[in-house]
């Protein structure tokens, strides 16, 4: 198994969906054990009410289930998303989102995940939580 840094599964997850680039996806830490992905604050992913939309929200977080995924296991693309159950807690304020994941249990055929989401320098008031599943190639 080679060790992606998060420079390398940006890229992947760039290259293999579009829209992620279009959002300005960042992943800015990985390891084995959690990933920190961030999507910039932009008028353009903002909802009526002031407020990010829920699918640029849903996509960080499957993006950062993605990423801890790819960083515990290697280069596995064809890894998809087979369930994503998203709780909204909060109003995200106007600044950079970030999400935090990590794997809850993972076996031979499926990861299980759980990612944090806050607005930056925030205090401590989580926007949403998410589980999720990834299903693994054979």
């Amino acid at each position: 198994m080679s060790v992606l840094t998060a420079e390398q599964v940006q890229g992947l997850i760039r290259l293999g969906v579009p829209m992620a680039e279009d959002i300005d996806l960042r992943i800015d830490h990985l390891d084995a054990e959690r990933a920190i992905a961030r999507v910039p604050f932009h008028g353009k992913l903002v909802r009526p009410g002031g407020t990010l939309s829920g699918p640029t929200i849903m996509a960080l977080a499957d993006a950062a289930m993605y990423a801890v995924v790819l960083g515990r296991l290697g280069r596995v693309e064809m890894a998809v998303t087979s369930n994503l159950n998203i709780n909204f807690l909060s109003k995200p304020r106007a600044v950079d989102l970030i999400a935090e994941a990590r794997i809850l249990r993972l076996s031979r055929r499926q990861a299980v995940c759980e990612v944090e989401l806050y607005s930056l320098g925030g205090e401590g008031d989580l926007v949403a939580h998410v589980t999720g599943t990834y299903a693994l190639p054979l």
